[in-house]
């Protein structure tokens, strides 16, 4: 650390738990412990249960989080696909280009997530294309909420590719495609790997543009979480939040060890 005296260094660290404790642990620990409640009118719950997390379980909520999950894997695939190519393709364009690129690519995630929730709503709910009323209208809007940042992190990693190594294969005859795929590629796939890890975890918690758009056969559960807390049922939305974590957890630690694969090749 930069703090030499070791005094400062135990604030530092003390403080550092203390903020990690109230902001992450603490809203965690509760909602585990309200899922297991079975009433808490008091400093601590009265009783413990298990009935709100096999509600959790039921048909209906499992099919939110199955729709969540379906949604949160194609939508990210969609926005790193796009977010990879739009880098490599700015990464060889003229400055000015380069720079309306960035712009644009970084505007969804400049304005509030309703705001594009209700500009897609209204782009795609008449001809020539209509998706309102499908799950591709969701898939839409999640892929567009993330596409910034798989473009962020692709593009910071391209840009600090050597050019030479385009220059070299190209001089022992490699064409542009078999460079991009042996070459580029795989030194990008730890950012690729990254984005893709980021913007799962995004979509899988999205909710600010999802319950604008959202069919009533294309439920995510961040919406039945907010649909259960809004008609007062906490024991029940504590329970979901704590299948959501649980499963994006298990998502993202699949997409971390396949980063960990990509940055050992």
């Amino acid at each position: 650390m930069l703090i030499r005296n070791r005094s400062a260094r135990v604030v530092v660290w003390l403080t550092f738990g203390a903020i990690v404790l109230v902001l992450i642990v603490a809203p965690i620990a509760v909602t585990a412990l309200t899922a297991f409640s079975s009433s808490w009118n008091s400093v601590l719950p009265s009783g413990m249960t298990t009935a709100h997390v096999r509600e959790s379980l039921s048909a209906d909520d499992l099919q939110s989080i199955s729709v969540s999950v379906q949604t949160a894997l194609v939508a990210s695939a969609c926005a790193v696909a796009v977010g990879t190519w739009a880098a490599l393709a700015a990464r060889t364009a003229p400055r000015r280009l380069r720079v309306l690129l960035d712009t644009a690519y970084h505007l969804p995630v400049a304005v509030p997530s309703v705001v594009v929730g209700l500009a897609v709503l209204i782009a795609f709910s008449k001809p020539p294309l209509i998706l309102n009323g499908t799950p591709w209208i969701v898939i839409g809007v999640q892929a567009l909420l993330v596409l910034s940042f798989a473009y962020s992190m692709v593009s910071a990693a391209a840009k600090g590719l050597d050019p030479a190594l385009d220059r070299v294969a190209d001089s022992l005859g490699a064409s542009p495609w078999r460079t991009l795929v042996t070459e580029t590629l795989p030194l990008l796939a730890p950012a690729i790997a990254a984005a893709a890890g980021l913007s799962v975890a995004l979509c899988m918690g999205e909710l600010g543009a999802t319950i604008m758009v959202y069919p009533a056969s294309w439920r995510t559960l961040p919406v039945t979480v907010f649909t259960q807390s809004d008609r007062g049922d906490l024991f029940s939305a504590a329970a979901n939040t704590l299948l959501l974590v649980l499963v994006s957890v298990a998502i993202l630690g699949l997409l971390s060890r396949v980063r960990s694969k990509a940055q050992v090749r």
